[in-house]
């Protein structure tokens, strides 16, 4: 079995779809950290997925402020953590299907993606960007999942 800095050594271009929880923004720190030890850089992306009944290029004014305001805490997190990141705001039908293409057309090394807790552990299930990136990556897929916050849960 190889050491963990074998997995992460090759590590030097990280994409990190980032989201409204905890869990996305931690995996932004651990992909910050496996960046830096590797002299790379970090790629966010926030994607608005649009509804099918909107164009594609839709003005999404509520959305893409919020979008904004995630992509400048991640600005934020890698100020704070010294690491170099590019953050960019997407639109799309689907977030997974998005991901999958940023990762393709940036030629990333990884993706280390934050899944929120959603139940109990024998219940776990995966959201469906989660789920489609996993099945269709071209590339190591890291899964950053919090502790339940209900210890009662376990």
């Amino acid at each position: 079995m190889k050491a963990p800095q074998d997995y992460t050594s090759r590590l030097r271009t990280i994409l990190v779809p980032i989201d409204n929880t905890e869990a996305s923004l931690e995996a932004l720190a651990f992909a910050g950290v496996a960046a830096k030890r590797n002299k790379g850089k970090v790629f966010v992306i926030y994607t608005i997925v649009v509804h099918r009944a909107l164009p594609l290029d839709a003005e999404m004014t509520p959305e893409a402020q919020k979008g904004e305001e995630l992509l400048s805490r991640a600005e934020d997190i890698a100020d704070e953590l010294d690491f170099e990141v590019e953050a960019e705001l997407l639109q799309a039908r689907d977030a997974g299907h998005a991901i999958v293409d940023e990762s393709i057309e940036r030629k990333v090394d990884a993706i280390f993606m934050g899944v929120d807790y959603t139940g109990p552990p024998a219940a776990f299930q995966l959201n469906s960007a989660a789920d489609y990136v996993l099945k269709h990556a071209p590339c190591q897929v890291w899964l950053c999942r919090r502790e339940a916050q209900d210890k009662e849960r376990r």
